[in-house]
């Protein structure tokens, strides 16, 4: 049963392959400016040897440290996988507070299956997976956003009790209760 789980290098290989399909899809081009498609451009070269791959991972697993150096923009973000056994399905980004740039369009969540994995409703559940890990970080809602045309996103959304606030552009505002009752 997958699971969300902190990055871990024993799934490297299955990462790497889950890599190379978001790849052909155009991922990691120059125009994506995704987390995973920054991932990609700046550590996919690194990838395929062990010992960068774990140094990879455990940058990862730090920028969810307040003291980690960041950006000025960024803000302390959890990244987690979503795991099968040693299969890695995907991938989802929790930002512990908003800052005045993601309360307009980007949120506290992102998430991304990989290419052979989707509509098998994996997004649904690290999503849902994810409502316990916001409470446990003082996240009450999270603002949960996606473009208007994704439809499959907005779904995502919806069946994990997201309330649509607005729309902003092209981008649609949900709120997604943190509570054990939504």
């Amino acid at each position: 049963m997958p699971a969300l789980i902190a990055p871990n290098a024993r799934v490297r290989l299955s990462f790497l392959a889950a890599m190379a399909e978001f790849r052909a899809e155009g991922r990691g081009a120059p125009e994506d400016d995704s987390w995973l498609g920054r991932d990609i451009r700046v550590y996919g070269g690194e990838w395929d040897e062990p010992e960068p791959f774990g140094r990879f991972v455990r940058h990862v697993r730090s920028l969810a440290l307040d003291e980690t150096p960041r950006p000025p923009e960024h803000v302390p973000t959890t990244i987690l996988w979503w795991v099968d056994g040693d299969e890695f399905v995907g991938r989802l980004t929790l930002r512990h507070r908003l800052n005045p740039w993601l309360l307009e369009s980007n949120g506290h969540v992102g998430y991304d299956v990989r290419p052979s994995a989707r509509r098998r409703g994996h997004a649904s559940a690290m999503l849902g997976a994810a409502l316990p890990i916001a409470r446990g970080l003082g996240i009450e809602q999270l603002l949960v956003t996606c473009d208007t045309d994704n439809t499959a996103s907005r779904s995502v959304i919806e069946r994990n009790g997201g309330v649509l606030e607005d729309r902003r552009g092209i981008k649609l505002r949900y709120w997604v209760p943190c509570s054990p009752t939504s």
